[in-house]
This record gives structure tokens, C-alpha cells and sequence, in this order.
């Protein structure tokens, strides 16, 4: 079984009260459990980052490629420039957990992550439970609640019921 390794980096002042201010106003603003789940999203943009870097002297038609993994996902990057102005905020923009919340079908962005969690949240008919799935832009309109369905046994009960007392 091959060893998994973690997809963060912990910072590297633990305590820095700029950071971790800044980490806080973050997991507010976005529902997050806890702050590794800000380290991963910084680790993911900055593997977009080191892809741009290395894409530099590359021809356009490689620089497409990745502008166009960006697009499906939801990031707007026309240039080199634009994937280097990547922020933390914009990838957490596209969790689904903030994509529920934005399309009003939860009220808080707290609620939005116990839907998913409580297996409410369907993203083109299939249940997903990971508040941290990227939502691609063709999916974002797919998003739907589970329909509350009410029990057939109680109705069968009263049934049965009324026509015992009959």
C-alpha cells in the first residue's frame, strides 16, 4: 500500500498574528472546518503557480492547456499574468460548499456544508459529501436539495385502520 502524503504545508511561523487573523476572517467567510483546509487551497494554487512558471518559455498551445483546465473549473485565466494573481480566496470561491451558498439553497454558508455533509446536496443527480469537491462551471447549474419524501408506512397504517373499524 503506497504511504499518502499530506496535500499541505503547515505555515512557516506558527504563530504570526497577521496570519493567523487573516486565517480566521477566511474560515468565517467560507464555512471552513478548520484552517488546514486553507493550507490545501493555498497548496493548490500554488501548484497552478509552479505550472505557470515552468509554461513561461513554453509555446501558447501549452499555456492553453492550462488556461483551459482553469476555465473548467471556474477561474478566469486568459494570461501567464492572470494564473500567477491566483489567490486562496478565488479557488475557495469554487468549493462546493460556497457554490450552495451562493445559489440561496442554504441560508447560512454554515448550513450549506451540513446539507452536504448530512448527504442533502446533489450535483447532477449524485449525492456528494465533500463540502471541498470544485464544482466545474458546467456542473454549477446542477446543483439541487434532496426533495423531503414522506413516509408511505403511516399512510398505510391509517388506511389499514379505517377499515378495521368498519
Amino acid at each position: 500500500m503506497k504511504r499518502k502524503h499530506k496535500l499541505y504545508s503547515n505555515p512557516k511561523k506558527p504563530f504570526d498574528k497577521l496570519r493567523i487573523d487573516e486565517e480566521k476572517k477566511i474560515t468565517e467567510e467560507f464555512g471552513l472546518k478548520n484552517k488546514k483546509e486553507i493550507w490545501k487551497a493555498a497548496a493548490k494554487v500554488k501548484l497552478v503557480r509552479e505550472k505557470a512558471r515552468k509554461l513561461i518559455k513554453s509555446s501558447p498551445e501549452k499555456q492553453k492547456v492550462l488556461f483551459d483546465q482553469l476555465r473548467e473549473i471556474g477561474i478566469k485565466a486568459d494570461s501567464l499574468t492572470d494564473a500567477f494573481a491566483l489567490d486562496t480566496k478565488n479557488y475557495l470561491e469554487r468549493r462546493l460548499q460556497t457554490v450552495v451558498f451562493k445559489k440561496k439553497l442554504a441560508n447560512t454558508i454554515k448550513e450549506a456544508r451540513q446539507k452536504i455533509v448530512h448527504r442533502k446536496v446533489l450535483v447532477d443527480g449524485k449525492v456528494l459529501n465533500k463540502p471541498s469537491y470544485l464544482v466545474p462551471v458546467e456542473l454549477e447549474n446542477k446543483i439541487t436539495i434532496k426533495e423531503k419524501q414522506k413516509p408511505q408506512f403511516k399512510k398505510e397504517v391509517s388506511e389499514n385502520k379505517i377499515e378495521a373499524e368498519s
